[in-house]
C-alpha cells in the first residue's frame, strides 16, 4: 500500500461521512430535536420579561 493509496482511501471515507452527515442533518427524524433546539433561546424569554416588569415598576 502506497501513500497514494492511503490518500485515496481516506477521501473516499470523508467523502462517505460527509454524506452521512448531510443525510442526518435533513432527515425528517432529525427536525423535532433541531426545532427544539432552535427554540430554546427563547424558552425563558416569558420569566425574563417578567422578572425586567417587576424590577421596572416595583
Amino acid at each position: 500500500m502506497t501513500i497514494g493509496d492511503f490518500h485515496a482511501y481516506y477521501t473516499l471515507v470523508l467523502f462517505i461521512a460527509m454524506i452521512g452527515i448531510i443525510a442526518w442533518a435533513y432527515s425528517k427524524r432529525s427536525k423535532p430535536a433541531f426545532d427544539e433546539a432552535a427554540d430554546l433561546v427563547f424558552a425563558d424569554e416569558s420569566t425574563t420579561q417578567a422578572r425586567a416588569d417587576k424590577e421596572l415598576n416595583p
